[in-house]
């Protein structure tokens, strides 16, 4: 058996034999509110088995935890506490080498994240399904996230405790406080899968500190933006869209939308909105695969949004892996440079 395999064995009643453990050993180390998603947090990191952007989810989680409660002089403490408790649960040879590892992993995750929460409760307040495989979901954090648009936040739902993906807002920062995502099911996105197919209104998630992607507009360019998203690589770039409602200052903003057919463009409504709100928004549909689709809309995203390229824009480009891959070679060698091209950082250093 895997050690993943053996982590995945191991039922709910370990988080409390956890936080009873380190109870025993360190009184008020960390609050029995927080003891279960830190234990399925610390577990999952230990277990691996995850993508290296699942894993820099979990450090930046992690790092914040240990800083908030003050763990880092107690942290063998913490990771004995873990090694006893799996050895009840879930044993396995390897765990004593795994904990090791994830705790200096934290360690150094810890000493380059600023401090603050590590995580925000956060109510489903609205489910819908605008798409096949495809969710927008608005949660209302318990207290206010201090995200800016273009960031991404780690995200993990109760029904896999320990388990975070990066998802980012697609809204600029709402006087209400809520904060709506945009969520596509993947066959191989145990998270994506349940938020998207099972995660209902009044269901409780989890909101990880947000991360820079690469997408936050420059505070002191002027400069007008094209906008190129792909799927749900939609959500940051609406943010954007927003941020620049807020305060337009006469920039100008021209969005490619690259989908494969009509039926696909998931979030028209908004998209339409905010378009006949601001005569400063141009929205431009890309179909790569729609007979139907005016001629200047057929065409993958990148190849229609060069056609609307002018000199003095900004262009930020967010989409699936397919549409990103040689799209920065690709507007270099057009002679565009790259101090003018923003793509997504993949969370994977």
């Amino acid at each position: 058996m895997s050690l993943a395999a053996a982590w995945a064995a191991i039922d709910e009643r370990a988080a409390a034999d956890f936080w009873g453990t380190l109870e025993d050993r360190r009184p008020g180390l960390l609050p029995n509110s927080e003891a279960s998603l830190f234990f399925a947090t610390l577990g999952s990191l230990a277990a691996g088995g995850d993508d290296r952007a699942g894993r820099a989810a979990l450090l930046l989680v992690l790092g914040r935890a240990y800083r908030r409660y003050d763990l880092l002089p107690h942290a063998t403490t913490v990771g004995d506490a873990l090694l006893a408790t799996v050895a009840r649960h879930g044993p396995h040879p390897l765990w004593k080498a795994a904990a090791d590892r994830a705790a200096h992993a934290v360690r150094r995750a810890a000493a380059r994240i600023g401090d603050g929460p590590a995580w925000w409760p956060a109510q489903v307040i609205h489910h819908e399904r605008p798409s096949p495989g495809i969710a927008i979901l608005t949660v209302r954090p318990w207290r206010r996230l201090p995200h800016h648009p273009g960031q991404a936040v780690p995200v993990c739902s109760p029904r896999l405790p320990g388990r975070w993906r990066w998802l980012s807002p697609a809204n600029a920062p709402r006087a209400d406080g809520t904060v709506e995502l945009h969520v596509r099911a993947v066959a191989a996105g145990a998270v994506s899968h349940r938020l998207v197919q099972q995660v209902r209104p009044g269901e409780q998630l989890w909101l990880g500190p947000p991360g820079d992607t690469g997408l936050r507009l420059d505070p002191h360019s002027t400069n007008d933006l094209l906008l190129v998203a792909g799927g749900t690589g939609l959500a940051p770039l609406r943010a954007l869209v927003e941020q620049i409602a807020a305060a337009p200052a006469g920039r100008r903003v021209t969005l490619i939308v690259g989908v494969r057919a009509f039926v696909d463009l998931y979030d028209a409504i908004a998209l339409d909105k905010l378009q006949c709100a601001h005569d400063w928004l141009t929205l431009v549909p890309a179909f790569s695969d729609d007979p139907c689709a005016e001629p200047a809309e057929q065409g993958e995203a990148l190849t229609i949004a060069l056609d609307h390229h002018r000199p003095d824009q900004d262009i930020y480009l967010c989409g699936p892996p397919g549409m990103l891959a040689g799209a920065r070679s690709r507007l270099l060698a057009l002679g565009i440079p790259a101090t003018r091209i923003h793509t997504p950082a993949t969370f994977t250093r």
